[in-house]
């Protein structure tokens, strides 16, 4: 079960000027990537520019987020100034960013945020950590180790990734560290619902988004031009999309 300890989170007050979202570079396999690649469909709909900086320090050549969106910047979390790109895209004028993190990347993250948090805020930059929880209690703990050297400086998002089906998030719902966690730093939780393997498989092999699909785009593979591969996908965009309308606060200005 989750042990690692968490601070109390006091409100915030003053409205940004630019944000900073990113999702938690703790364990692997939790849907990082595929969170973030309906994160990007969302902010389109909704006509806000966002600056896409991939930092997985895996480089894979699949599942990236800059395999589903070849304009996401890619950078090496691991050198000493690649969280510095944060930065570069905000002095190139965008106010809103969105990081994807690869698995392993909270040493480098602690330094960072150590070092940059009071310049970030004097510049009103605020900063969104979007953990994903999924019926693996190592994810939680993951959550949870974030969150004990992040504390105040970020807002936080929790997304319920149901990678199984039924899915159970008893270690999430029940362990005494994440009920603390959810009283002190108040964080806004949305669920993400399951979708079939073969969909998300083949998707993510040839760098397809949830909308190629929804839209029947040329060249699609056969099991994504079904019929139900395409409905599939609408019903996958609609779901998140209204999940990601109703957190609309820690992910605009």
């Amino acid at each position: 079960m989750a042990t690692a300890s968490v601070v109390e989170i006091p409100a915030r007050q003053a409205k940004p000027t630019a944000r900073i979202v990113f999702t938690q570079g703790g364990k692997g396999g939790v849907g990082k990537s595929a969170f973030s690649t309906m994160l990007v469909e969302w902010y389109r709909k909704q006509n806000v520019p966002v600056a896409l900086i991939d930092m997985d320090s895996e480089n894979k050549s699949c599942g990236s987020l800059a395999h589903f969106f070849p304009e996401a910047k890619k950078t090496n979390i691991q050198r000493s100034r690649g969280l510095d790109e944060f930065v570069v895209a905000l002095f190139e004028g965008s106010p809103i960013i969105l990081a994807d993190m690869g698995a392993g990347a909270g040493e480098v993250a602690h330094r960072w945020f150590d070092s940059m948090t009071e310049q970030a805020k004097e510049n009103g930059v605020a900063f969104t950590a979007i953990g994903l929880v999924t019926p693996d209690p190592a994810s939680v703990s993951s959550v949870l180790a974030w969150a004990n050297f992040l504390e105040d400086r970020v807002d936080y998002l929790i997304v319920k990734n149901a990678l199984t089906d039924p899915a159970d998030f008893t270690c999430w719902d029940n362990d005494p560290e994440a009920a603390k966690f959810r009283k002190l730093a108040r964080p806004s939780v949305i669920n993400m619902e399951y979708r079939l393997p073969e969909i998300e498989h083949e998707a993510r092999e040839h760098g397809l988004t949830l909308q190629a699909v929804a839209d029947r785009k040329p060249d699609l593979p056969p099991v994504l031009k079904r019929g139900d591969s395409v409905w599939r996908a609408q019903a996958y965009r609609r779901h998140i999309f209204a999940e990601l309308d109703g957190v609309k606060g820690l992910l605009l200005l």
